[in-house]
């Protein structure tokens, strides 16, 4: 069919994916991604994904580290 565009990537909606871009995670949470970095840049932090360069957030572990805190 002609001006038909076929995209084969499925769809995922964020509050199932299991981990976030940062991207995702500042539209998800409602941070900008410049904070999400400085939360996330310690190498011992518990709701981070190192994929090679690219940074992703466990949603789920992130999500409880917000229900704890009072600011950030």
């Amino acid at each position: 069919m002609k001006g038909v565009i076929v995209i084969d990537k499925k769809y995922v909606p964020l509050w199932e994916k299991a981990n976030l871009t940062l991207e995702e995670a500042s539209m998800y949470f409602g941070i900008g991604q410049n904070k999400l970095r400085e939360l996330t840049n310690s190498d011992s932090c518990p709701y981070v994904i190192w994929c090679g360069n690219k940074r992703l957030i466990k949603r789920k572990l992130f999500s409880e580290y917000l229900e704890k805190m009072y600011s950030i």
